[in-house]
């Protein structure tokens, strides 16, 4: 009998190891931001697209943050079911979290792109990017899907008044990054 509870023993301590293992490595993502964006000048040297960036800052799970991202978007509008105005497809960019702590989390996009609304004169944008390294606290970072949603407002209009010079922008980001204690957050 003592035998066979050494062995419970045994099973349960490597059965709680192994839960705690999982959850150390699967973290739901939550933050929400405010900020700005605006064209830049850089060329991500994608034909048919301009560059934007972002500059944001906000707060969440991870702590407090700031995120700048820069992105090729297309120039011509594209067809697409899930936006009522015009669709301007991201086709490649990046961008760094910056955490109160100097951790750093660098991401990639893989899809998204923004939604004109022309009647209430403002952006949807919708943004995935995949987890691929860090700093700091996020330097054993193993990966991870973060989905970027936000609403641009225009501040002011370029020299055509066809496209903003600047916007404001509110939103939330969501997701999960693998391979981060929770001890380290």
């Amino acid at each position: 009998m003592k035998r066979f509870m050494k062995h419970i023993s045994t099973v349960a301590l490597m059965l709680n190891l192994g839960v705690a293992g999982i959850y150390a490595q699967h973290n739901p993502v939550r933050m929400t931001f405010s900020g700005n964006g605006a064209p830049n000048a850089i060329d991500l040297k994608h034909p048919g697209t301009h560059t934007a960036e972002e500059n944001v800052a906000g707060i969440g799970t991870l702590g407090a943050f700031t995120f700048r991202d820069l992105r090729a978007a297309a120039t011509v509008p594209q067809p697409s079911s899930a936006c009522a105005g015009l669709f301007f497809p991201t086709v490649a960019g990046g961008g760094v979290f910056r955490f109160q702590d100097g951790s750093l989390l660098k991401v990639l996009i893989t899809g998204g792109g923004d939604c004109i609304d022309l009647v209430h004169v403002m952006g949807h944008c919708t943004l995935t990017f995949q987890i691929t390294g860090g700093t700091g606290r996020f330097q054993g970072v193993t990966g991870g899907v973060l989905t970027y949603t936000e609403t641009a407002v225009p501040v002011f209009f370029d020299g055509s008044g066809a496209a903003p010079g600047m916007t404001t922008e509110t939103g939330e980001i969501t997701g999960t990054i693998y391979g981060v204690d929770d001890q380290d957050q």
